[in-house]
């Protein structure tokens, strides 16, 4: 093995150099910047999805206990043992907490928008979600008729802090001689939230449970039961055991699930990028055949003086599978090196910044992630040696007689 290696690091550097050819470093430089692409831009998907993941814990309830068809629960229920408290006993159960949910009409002087209306209790909602830690105006506390609402929301309607707005509900509304007429209240904008999500900032109201039941009629009842759990990845198997534990009607479905269709599309999204960007490393693949079959037609000559002297075609094959594999080697260390290196210098000195009125972050986040690592590096290794293949088997099938008279 000696031998081969000898001549294919002989084979690869330029005539009368101690260096690498222009071509070979051409080659490896194909298989470095395929590997340190792949690298920075799976890390930085990778930070966007936990600064997402982060975002929507932190508004979010990990499970939510509820009926199927989301009728009111009793609360509290009657009993010393109440649902409330059985569920507060499942293992991995951290907080509980009684919530509304209910999509009403809210309007203003300057238009009408569907919003969802979630009746909490400011006492417990800490426990629950991060919510209140996102507050940008005002601060997250209720009265009887005080309401905090997105930021989107408020710049859609035009409000602010101390501005009054109109919610309409057909829960408890009344039947006239000129027909049905919903259930309406005013509230005043006690605060103003920014969870960093379009979706919440534009469409969620926060009102206080005594507040929403009054205003809904639902006194002494709830949509559900929120949770906090002790593992945010074990909330699946958290709300499973509830949902077997409490049996139908109740259903329990933890965060995941609530958004699965967006879970799903960034995977999706992740694996067709990783796809897209091994084609670089396939590029530089095809600069390493042409490479080694240009080497090859060099070096025939030199090839059929070797098996004249009883070089086997196994050793041949060999030489040109090791020189490809120097290429491919040198080149994944030195772009996963570089590609590492880059994602430490963006997610410490945060230089590159984003628009905040586009996205929901201001800097690009990083997040490398060791198994992305491992299968970059193996797959770019795994495709320079398959590379290697043609031209190796090519030489090896060099007639010494023929190839010593080949000029």
């Amino acid at each position: 093995m000696r031998f081969e290696l000898f001549m294919a690091r002989r084979y690869l550097r330029g005539r009368g150099r101690r260096t690498f050819s222009g071509i070979t470093a051409i080659a490896m430089g194909g298989v470095f910047v395929g590997v340190a692409a792949i690298i920075i831009v799976l890390s930085v998907e990778n930070g966007f999805h936990q600064e997402l993941k982060d975002r929507i814990l932190g508004a979010t309830p990990h499970v939510v206990v509820a009926k199927y068809s989301f009728e009111p629960i009793p609360y509290p229920a009657g009993g010393g043992d109440s649902l409330q408290q059985e569920i507060a006993r499942v293992p991995g159960v951290l907080s509980v907490a009684p919530f509304i949910y209910a999509k009403t009409l809210v309007r203003t002087e300057n238009g009408v928008e569907g919003v969802v209306v979630r009746g909490v209790d400011p006492e417990y909602e800490d426990d629950i979600t991060d919510i209140s830690g996102t507050i940008v105006q005002g601060q997250f506390d209720f009265d009887s008729s005080g309401v905090v609402i997105g930021i989107e929301l408020a710049r859609i309607l035009g409000l602010s802090i101390g501005d009054s707005l109109n919610l309409a509900s057909p829960f408890g509304g009344t039947m006239t001689a000129f027909g049905f007429l919903p259930r309406t209240k005013y509230f005043v904008v006690n605060g103003i939230f920014d969870c960093g999500m379009y979706e919440y900032n534009s469409s969620f109201v926060y009102l206080s449970l005594a507040g929403i039941q009054q205003f809904l009629g639902m006194e002494k009842m709830v949509t559900g039961f929120e949770l906090r759990v002790r593992d945010v990845y074990a909330a699946a198997r958290i709300g499973r055991r509830i949902t077997r534990q409490l049996g139908y009607p109740y259903r329990a479905t933890d965060w995941i699930m609530q958004n699965r269709n967006l879970f799903t599309a960034l995977r999706l999204e992740k694996v067709v990028t990783f796809i897209v960007l091994v084609l670089i490393v396939l590029v530089a693949a095809f600069n390493i055949i042409g490479m080694l079959t240009m080497m090859v037609i060099r070096k025939t000559r030199e090839i059929g003086i070797l098996k004249a002297m009883g070089a086997k075609s196994s050793t041949v094959t060999r030489i040109f599978i090791l020189a490809g594999g120097f290429i491919g080697i040198i080149g994944t260390v030195t772009g996963s090196v570089f590609g590492l290196v880059a994602c430490w210098l963006l997610n410490k000195y945060r230089f590159v910044s984003l628009p905040g009125d586009v996205y929901f972050i201001k800097n690009l986040p990083v997040q490398v992630m060791v198994q992305d690592v491992t299968l970059v590096c193996i797959s770019a290794i795994a495709i320079t040696f398959a590379a290697t293949i043609y031209p190796a088997l090519q030489a090896a099938r060099l007639v010494p007689l023929e190839a010593i008279r080949y000029e």
